[in-house]
């Protein structure tokens, strides 16, 4: 309860500074409508989707009957039924973007992984009929297989936390969306092989001053690497527990989405609850030195 209890403190301090500032861009652009006061202001709903996600629950339905509607009653009078508060979800998109970014994300400490992950928005019989994410989703391959869905492209530093992140369509090259994720970053990148480009490369380490290391593939020529480069890049498996936690712990990865708004609240709050967990993955870069001698 007393992490609940931070949680709804902290992105409360978070509305009261992001939404008069959003409500002021309604004005101003003369798209502002009439605006009903809710039984449940912005935060208690963004701390009940977020809550969600950080909860042992695989279904929010049983989530929001059996643990808010019962335990929270008292810190949230205004509580509303599941079908109404689902209703309630897609106004929350805004904030949640704007809470994520300056608050959650961590900062580039010279090191950092890259990596690309699918997320399918439906099973494969339903795929021909699936209207859903229409523009949204696409036809992809992976190392996996293929996916009918998007892709998750994101960037860490050592420590397990996010650096910056991109949601594209599902057919699009792991490698396309590299040079604008990297944007304010330095030193090494450390990424699969399939983000290997030598054009990539020479722009990454021109543009921005930053080294793209990756495995090199079978049809490449070898090439001499120095010691502490290969052994980052093999420790560049943190991305993997990180993208693990993010599907199966914080519950991203779900294919039956009735919106496309939904998909994108669904994911900002699985983020954001990753990066509220005490405990990442991390390398532990302090042995380094160690290994190297």
């Amino acid at each position: 309860m007393d992490s609940l209890i931070e949680l709804f403190c902290d992105v409360d301090d978070c509305c009261q500074s992001l939404l008069p500032v959003w409500r002021n861009q309604w004005l101003s652009a003369g798209d502002i409508q009439r605006q009903r006061e809710r039984s449940l202001r912005v935060s208690e709903i963004m701390t009940i989707l977020i809550h969600f996600h950080q909860s042992h629950y695989r279904h929010f339905t049983a989530s929001y009957t059996d643990y808010v509607l019962e335990r929270l009653r008292a810190a949230c009078p205004g509580l509303v039924s599941d079908n109404r508060f689902v209703a309630f979800s897609p106004s929350v998109l805004v904030p949640l973007g704007g809470y994520l970014h300056p608050r959650c994300f961590g900062t580039c400490p010279g090191i950092a992984g890259i990596d690309a992950t699918a997320l399918a928005v439906c099973k494969h019989p339903r795929i021909p009929a699936h209207k859903v994410c229409a523009g949204l989703a696409a036809r992809g391959n992976t190392a996996t297989g293929g996916v009918f869905g998007c892709k998750r492209h994101l960037v860490c530093n050592d420590r397990g936390e996010f650096l910056n992140r991109m949601l594209t369509l599902g057919n699009v090259d792991d490698r396309k969306p590299v040079p604008k994720l990297v944007r304010n970053r330095f030193g090494p990148l450390f990424g699969a092989k399939d983000s290997l480009s030598k054009a990539i490369r020479d722009e990454l380490f021109r543009t921005f001053s930053v080294e793209l290391v990756a495995g090199v593939r079978s049809h490449m020529k070898h090439a001499l690497m120095p010691l502490i480069d290969n052994i980052l890049r093999r420790k560049r498996a943190i991305v993997e527990p990180m993208i693990d936690q993010r599907k199966n712990i914080a519950q991203i990865a779900y294919s039956r989405h009735r919106s496309p708004v939904n998909v994108l609240v669904k994911l900002l709050c699985g983020v954001i609850a990753y990066c509220r967990q005490p405990k990442k993955p991390a390398l532990g870069l302090g042995t380094l030195p160690a290994l190297i001698a």
